[in-house]
């Protein structure tokens, strides 16, 4: 199976949909997803998510499967807390910059590190875990289960399927799915607007597969259409 693991296009956020140019970058992933097939698509059922997943199902005949696990807004309410040094602002706690929070103390907790600063001010360990059951609920319903660190194959299959998300739903789920110690996937991994993670769960002998990452937050497809490379409108590259 390949697991396609997509952030929503540029967005408005109230009311939930997206800006013109977060159009043409859904239409754009839309047209690379159809160009191999892609078998299931789920969605977040924030507004912007289905919006993005909207032109793949247009292009490729599939029905959309809304998923409200995966919405940002449960993610928010665990992962975000009032930042001491912003003026007590809301923010992402794994969203602040990533000295302040990839330190001895966290990673020295190892599991536990969510009583490190500032995953000690949310709900994190909540949330972690209730990601985690979901995935592990949602991955065994597709044909693997996770056993440990590595899912073993009721049923392997060649499908295709693609979940479109979120920034802060994403960047947890992804850190669980492949294992990574969430300090340390947060530190150092980003995901843009429309960016494409494929995750391979690869046949095995062993009756066991560890996922591997083939691609991570990738945004071909906006070349392709020759849309602007901006990472979420901040950074030109």
């Amino acid at each position: 199976m390949l697991l396609y693991v997509i952030r929503h296009g540029d967005p408005i956020y109230s009311p939930d949909s997206l800006t013109e140019k977060g159009k043409r970058q859904a239409l754009a992933v839309g047209k690379r997803l159809a160009m191999h097939g892609i078998d299931k698509i789920f969605s977040s059922t924030s507004g912007r998510a289905q919006d993005t997943a909207r032109p793949t199902c247009e292009l490729t005949g599939k029905e959309m499967v809304l998923c409200d696990w995966m919405k940002e807004t449960h993610a928010a309410q665990d992962f975000m807390f009032k930042d001491p040094e912003n003026d007590n602002r809301g923010c992402w706690s794994f969203g602040i910059e990533a000295a302040r929070f990839r330190t001895e103390e966290a990673v020295a907790l190892g599991k536990q590190w969510y009583e490190a600063f500032p995953f000690n001010l949310c709900n994190a360990k909540e949330g972690f875990e209730r990601i985690g059951r979901e995935s592990d609920a949602f991955l065994e319903a597709l044909g693997y289960k996770h056993e440990g660190m590595r899912y073993k194959i009721l049923n392997h299959t060649e499908e295709r399927v693609a979940v479109f998300c979120h920034y802060g739903f994403g960047m947890t789920w992804l850190a669980y799915m492949l294992d990574i110690p969430p300090v340390y996937f947060w530190s150092v991994f980003d995901i843009n607007h429309t960016g494409v993670t494929v995750l391979d769960f690869r046949k095995s002998e062993s009756g066991y597969t560890v996922p591997r990452v083939l691609a991570f937050s990738d945004v071909s497809h906006l070349y392709g259409e020759r849309l602007p490379y901006e990472f979420t409108n901040f950074i030109k590259l």
